[in-house]
């Protein structure tokens, strides 16, 4: 009880109404259990009004599991596994002037430290090496994932959750839909998928097949589907910045309480107000800043698994040392599997650069901020960027 009333009293000084009180108890009384991570301790003293302080990591998960799916997706009683299809980290930086988004292709092999057993918290789960990213959440359960995710980048990762199909199609709809550009038809019947070349609006369950589609989009592969997921994650940043959701506490709300209501978070989370605040530390990014990064990665021998490369180090270190990133312009278009840039968008204007009298020019110019530029394996884009799915019809397929 006393977790609700501090979430009152944070939430009403935030608006200063009384109907954002009921807000916080509404938030609050939706919580579904939570994960306990470990490593909370580095949240203490921080505040939970107005936008987070100091810089943000998020694990989000995206569990295969078909249970409490209905059978849209397929049998639960039959189709019973638990795997981290999408594991994805949001990195913003402490001063908010860059974040990044890391995807992490399903079959990517990865050693897996000691965690704690969920079943039974005084035992612990053995290592594992060289196993697929996506069965860490089966064998040890979301703090496990974190706590993989953490070694294998070196930071970490307060602040996780998980999500199943419907939650991210309910998550969809909270923020009202996002615009998805289409450069060639998507043809996909493993999801029901069939979109014209061109602009859509998706929200719901469309959403969700959007994000889900791989035969549908570039190779047909899992690397295509981050770079699809890519594109709505791109626009979904615009559009909250745009449209003045990360600055409107009664948009948050219902954000927050459709996430609330839809996924499994860890304790750090279970603070509505905390959510919000975390959403709020993105308010002023500029857009070039924020970067969708797909973790570098190249097929392992016989095929059907991927290993990190070398370039993931450019990654770990940019996300260590709170570095805004810069993609190589060639890195997409030379990919089977990345996104095509929007053929109907308008070059960019030629600004003239600005002439300032000598007499007025400063002394010394302030140096320009550090960016880790990225190799050319290393794919993606940032949420300024209007990019478009690289559709596959069914005859590709």
């Amino acid at each position: 009880m006393a977790k609700i009333t501090a979430s009152v009293v944070a939430v009403t000084l935030i608006s200063g109404s009384a109907v954002a009180a009921y807000a916080a108890w509404d938030l609050a009384s939706t919580v579904k259990p939570t994960v306990t991570l470990g490593n909370e301790e580095v949240l203490e003293g921080v505040p939970d009004v107005g936008a987070m302080e100091g810089g943000v990591n998020l694990l989000v998960v995206g569990s295969d599991s078909r249970q409490g799916q209905g059978e849209a997706f397929g049998d639960p009683d039959e189709e019973t596994a638990v795997l981290n299809d999408v594991t994805m980290l949001m990195h913003i930086s402490e001063d908010h002037t860059n974040a990044s988004v890391v995807s992490f292709p399903r079959d990517m092999l990865i050693d897996v430290p000691e965690c704690t057993d969920p079943e039974d918290p005084s035992s612990t789960l053995s290592e594992q090496y060289g196993v697929k990213i996506n069965t860490v959440l089966s064998h040890g359960g979301l703090g496990c994932v974190v706590k993989t995710v953490e070694t294998e980048l070196g930071i970490t990762i307060p602040f996780a959750g998980i999500v199943q199909f419907m939650g991210v199609a309910g998550l969809s709809e909270a923020v009202g839909g996002v615009d998805v550009c289409v450069a060639e038809p998507i043809e996909d019947e493993y999801t029901g998928t069939f979109l014209e070349a061109g602009t859509h609006t998706l929200s719901g369950v469309a959403a969700l097949q959007f994000l889900r589609t791989r035969h549908g989009v570039g190779d047909g592969s899992d690397l295509a589907r981050i770079s699809n997921q890519q594109v709505f994650l791109s626009s979904l940043a615009r559009t909250l910045q745009s449209n003045g959701t990360l600055g409107d506490p009664v948009k948050l709300y219902s954000i927050a309480k459709a996430a609330l209501a839809n996924m499994q978070l860890s304790d750090s989370l279970m603070d509505p107000t905390r959510m919000i605040s975390i959403a709020k530390a993105l308010k002023d990014t500029d857009l070039n800043k924020i970067a969708f990064i797909q973790y570098p990665t190249a097929y392992a021998d016989g095929g059907g698994a991927v290993v990190p490369t070398d370039s993931a180090d450019y990654v770990r270190t940019a996300l260590q040392n709170d570095l805004p990133v810069s993609f190589d312009p060639a890195a997409l278009a030379e990919s089977e599997f990345g996104t095509v840039a929007d053929p109907n968008a308008a070059p960019p204007a030629e600004v003239p650069a600005e002439e300032v009298p000598a007499e007025e020019a400063p002394a010394e110019t302030a140096p320009a901020p550090t960016v880790e530029a990225l190799p050319a394996d290393v794919t993606g884009q940032t949420a300024a960027e209007t990019r478009c799915s690289a559709g596959r019809t069914l005859d590709d397929q």
